[in-house]
């Protein structure tokens, strides 16, 4: 399923490309296949014999994809398969095919979906956190679809910060748990007898998580953020905010019930924030004028209902909060879809304006009224069934279970009060407003939510295999009341009273609408606190407060450290490092006890050189003196990596330090010959005390880091195992490229960025579009421009770049492809001799890398910087067109290949039947060659390969190329 709804994700945007809007029917294949294959399956054996699947993820931490499917789960999943495809069916007659960002939203949409199957699925806690932040990820981008409205932008930032930040808390909570019961299962953490007798620990974790679910559900404090939300399309508020990811916090204090068992405490903390949540929402409800708002608000005040019962953690409520969860689900869905027909068809969601829509539209209505009495337990339908449930488990549970029960029919008549508001509102006549006009609603437009509302109707018929399905979650949980059932006829008694309480004042106050909403008026901070009250008591505003201050801490503070200038900022860093170690460093005794001066000769030369060189640099005028006498440091690093016996590093170092030079060369153009004047002697003293104390304390924690070790070194242990494992004789190779293999994949990641950071800051809108070539040249042109003013014979000047046919006698004969593109002056023949030798063998040179790298010093690393090297060469001995003709591909074209070829290495292997990034080498025997060894770790090697010569043809494209550009526009100009 999941991968399913990855696949359809990524092609949603193709199929509205080519399809339209009518691509969301096919995108709902995904979830409702996955609905008929959950029917399949039989829940009520789920409780006994959950299915399970896990594949290792992360072994040395502990962390695998385990996925679970108990009736929990089962209930869930289907809720957000089941209704997932009937909203993605919506869609596909809610949209128009000129809807901006249609084909993003397709493949969000879908890929929510997916994610929220994840959540509900996942076994393991950090692959529950994972899928966890993906909902909350892509709940951002759905709010935010209206790009180009603000209240869309602030609605999806407000939900995101708000359940980010709940999702820390969760993720801290969930580790604290985990450590405590000594495994990641949430299976196993949930049975642990460590919350038998549970402390402050496990309080505090399970705070932590709760801390994730209220926000993810919006309780109060944090229940502003979706009604803000309703800013998103109506289909987004059907899904994410009536059936699906506010749902996820509900799940997860369901889940919790067994620990919950053994904390009452954090059972009434619940059962507090759920009851004012509930109160607050209901209130609110009552005010609003916009149809969609009063349903959010009606959610959050259902959703205060839910978490409250759910934390009980009592078989009764458990099987009755899980039958009110699929209630409302199946009422709230509906609503929302209707509120989106009479928006897209009448032009309004104003219930002032709203007047006779019950008569052009009556199917409408009924789908609408049908939900909403649902939603105001209007008996014999499904929500009256789950909320007199509800009430008998708060009952015949604890003492204090009846003190929230009078708090929830409180709740209860706010509800019903909001339901008739709403019916009346959006389908009953609205004094002194025109009727509606007649529109034409296609079937497939009011088919969806009928779908969905039908259930409402059609549980209360198969209540007794319902009620099967829910006590097999429930019953992890002991019976402690008489027990509870889902009846449409209950039984005389306090339960049934406060239903009938709840729907005869709920009625009553429909009557008094108007004297009840000039009292909400009054009694309204809003209309006697003043705007200083109003921030301390108005989570939004509150919220709104603290963004404010932490943007003016932010904006205080950073100007201290982030200055623009590089000196101060390298400096801030160096003396937070020095406070940092220098007081540990001062407690040691000068030097340790088993200090080698030296190990061999060579070193006594190589590092007075390399100390002479940094004080050069330190103190040189001239900045391209200063990169010179750096690269000697660094070559000078080499030397010593190669009298340690370590060719491969000496290699390594010697090629970066060689690239890097030739970078720093080409930034140097577009900076000034000479550093600024030196600073006043105070601040020379101040920058030389620094630079010294730095290299006090890197040197110093070097030594005693080494002086520290008390395990035997791990690298004899490698020698052996590269060659059994690894299939090669390099261990340093098939350390990078086998068994530290994600290291290597996050280093080549960070490359790609890097690339695109620089290629960034110098084309200022876009990246180079086309591959310039000689043979594309129309016209005589000449790079690297000579001096007006330069004296040169004519024949020299009369060149022509193109082909022998089209330029006759004027063609040059040159050593390189683009050689007559170059200014005759800027010309050298030597250098392009040289070029012309050595490229060929540069780039042989960088494949006998690339392939021997497993058994011999080399690898893709080393083989990628040589021919990125001869690259380099080209463009210095012939300029840009000579590079296009070296390399006539695009820098990202190559990147991208590399990053694809590295994910395709690790990912074969799992079609194979191992895991990701499995090691195999095939021998294959060749005649004359005899026996030769294919390891698969070449494959990720190749990427390697491509990714360090896309770097560097990306860095000669940007500050080789394109300031050669400006540069030659900066000459014309002048």
């Amino acid at each position: 399923m999941l991968l399913a709804h990855l696949v359809a994700a990524l092609a949603g945007p193709v199929l509205v490309r080519l399809m339209g809007r009518n691509a969301f029917f096919v995108l709902a294949a995904v979830p409702a296949a996955s609905t008929v294959w959950l029917a399949t399956v039989d829940p009520v054996a789920l409780a006994h014999s959950p299915l399970e699947v896990s594949v290792p993820w992360i072994p040395s931490f502990g962390i695998e994809l385990a996925f679970r499917l108990d009736p929990l789960s089962w209930v869930m999943a289907m809720i957000a398969t089941g209704i997932g495809a009937i909203v993605l069916m919506y869609c596909a007659r809610y949209f128009q095919d000129t809807e901006p960002g249609l084909g993003r939203f397709a493949g969000v949409l879908t890929a929510f979906a997916g994610a929220m199957i994840g959540l509900v699925l996942s076994d393991d806690v950090m692959v529950l956190y994972t899928f966890w932040e993906l909902t909350t990820v892509f709940s951002y981008l759905l709010i935010g679809h209206y790009q180009d409205r603000q209240a869309s932008r602030r609605a999806a930032m407000n939900a995101l910060i708000s359940t980010t930040a709940g999702g820390l808390a969760m993720l801290v909570g969930l580790l604290m748990i985990g450590a405590e019961a000594g495994s990641l299962r949430m299976s196993q953490i949930l049975v642990s007898p460590m919350w038998a007798d549970a402390g402050p620990y496990l309080v505090i974790a399970v705070l932590l998580i709760l801390a994730g679910a209220m926000t993810k559900s919006a309780l109060v404090p944090t229940h502003f953020w979706l009604p803000g939300a309703m800013a998103a399309p109506t289909p987004v508020s059907a899904y994410l905010h009536a059936a699906a990811m506010v749902k996820g916090g509900v799940y997860l204090i369901l889940r919790f019930g067994p620990a919950l068992t053994h904390l009452e405490a954090i059972s009434m903390i619940i059962a507090v924030f759920g009851a004012a949540t509930m109160l607050l929402g209901g209130w609110r409800a009552l005010r609003q004028t916009d149809i969609k708002l009063l349903l959010a608000y009606g959610t959050v005040s259902q959703l205060g209902f839910l978490s409250a019962v759910a934390g009980l953690a009592t078989h009764d409520a458990l099987l009755a909060g899980l039958a009110m969860l699929i209630a409302h689900a199946v009422f709230k869905a509906p609503l929302f879809m209707v509120v989106g027909i009479i928006d897209k068809k009448f032009g309004t969601r104003d219930l002032r304006v709203l007047s006779g829509v019950w008569k052009v539209a009556p199917v409408v209505a009924l789908i609408g009224t049908i939900s909403a009495a649902s939603m105001a337990a209007v008996p014999p339908l499904f929500g009256f069934v789950a909320k007199e449930a509800l009430f008998t488990a708060l009952w015949d549970g604890a003492p204090w279970h009846r003190i929230l029960l009078v708090a929830l029919v409180a709740g209860s008549i706010l509800t019903v009060a909001y339901s008739w508001r709403f019916i009346h509102g959006a389908f009953g006549a609205a004094p002194g407003a025109p009727a509606v006009d007649a529109p034409r609603i296609p079937v497939l437009f009011w088919l969806p939510p009928a779908l969905v509302a039908v259930f409402s109707v059609a549980f209360p018929l198969f209540l007794g295999p319902l009620e099967t399905v829910l006590r097999g979650f429930s019953a992890q949980l002991p019976e402690t009341g008489p027990g509870i059932h889902l009846v449409v006829l209950p039984h005389l008694g306090v339960p049934l009273l406060a239903s009938v309480i709840a729907l005869g004042l709920g009625v009553v106050l429909c009557l008094v609408a108007r004297p009840f909403a000039a009292l909400q008026k009054k009694v309204s901070p809003q209309t006697w606190a003043g705007e200083e009250v109003l921030d301390r008591i108005d989570a939004e505003r509150g919220f709104r407060r603290l963004m404010r201050s932490t943007d003016a801490i932010s904006v205080a503070v950073t100007p201290l450290f982030q200055r623009g200038s590089l000196p101060y900022t390298l400096g801030t860093m160096l003396l937070v490092l020095i406070a940092l170690v220098a007081p540990i460093a001062i407690s040691q005794s000068p030097l340790p006890d088993n200090l080698v001066l030296f190990h061999h000769p060579v070193e006594l030369i190589i590092l007075p050189v390399a100390a002479l060189a940094a004080l050069g640099a330190a103190r040189s005028r001239r900045r391209l003196r200063a990169v010179f006498l750096i690269s000697i440091t660094g070559y000078a690093v080499a030397v010593l990596f190669l009298v340690a016996g370590a060719p491969d590093v000496a290699t390594t170092q010697v090629l970066v330090e060689t690239a890097m030079t030739v970078v720093l060369v080409l930034v140097l153009r577009r900076l000034p010959t000479h550093f600024s004047r030196r600073p006043l002697r105070i601040g020379a003293w101040g920058r030389w005390a620094i630079a010294i104390s730095t290299a006090v304390v890197l040197c110093g924690a070097a030594l005693y880091a080494a002086e520290a070790r008390y395990l035997d070194p791990l690298g004899p242990g490698l020698i052996e195992t590269a060659y059994t494992i690894g299939g090669g004789h390099n261990v340093v190779n098939v350390a990078l490229v086998d068994a530290r293999v994600w290291d290597t994949m996050g280093e080549i990641s960070v490359l790609l960025v890097v690339a695109t950071g620089v290629a960034s800051l110098i084309f200022v809108t876009r990246r180079e579009q086309s591959i310039s070539r000689v043979r594309d040249l129309d016209l005589r042109t000449s790079i690297w421009r000579r001096r007006s003013d330069a004296a040169l014979p004519q024949n020299a000047l009369d060149f022509d770049a193109r082909p022998d046919d089209v330029a006759g006698g004027n063609r040059w004969r040159t050593w390189l492809s683009a050689g007559l593109t170059l200014a005759p002056e800027r010309r050298m023949v030597i250098l392009e001799v040289t070029t012309r030798i050595a490229f060929p063998l540069m780039m042989m040179f960088s494949l006998y890398l690339l392939m021997a790298g497993h058994n011999l010093p080399g690898g893709g690393f080393a083989g990628g910087l040589v021919a990125g090297l001869a690259l380099a060469l080209r463009y210095l001995a012939g300029g840009r067109y000579e590079l296009s003709e070296a390399a006539p591909v695009q820098a990202g074209l190559v990147l991208g290949s590399g990053m694809a070829i590295a994910v395709v290495a690790g990912v074969l292997p799992v079609l194979f039947g191992g895991t990701v990034f499995a090691t195999a080498t095939p021998i294959v025997h060749v005649p004359l060659l005899g026996e030769l060894h294919f390891p698969s770790a070449l494959l990720f090697d190749i990427g390697v390969y491509l990714v360090v010569v896309g770097v560097l043809l990306d860095f000669l494209r940007t500050l080789g190329s394109q300031i050669d550009q400006q540069q030659e526009m900066e000459s014309d100009v002048r």
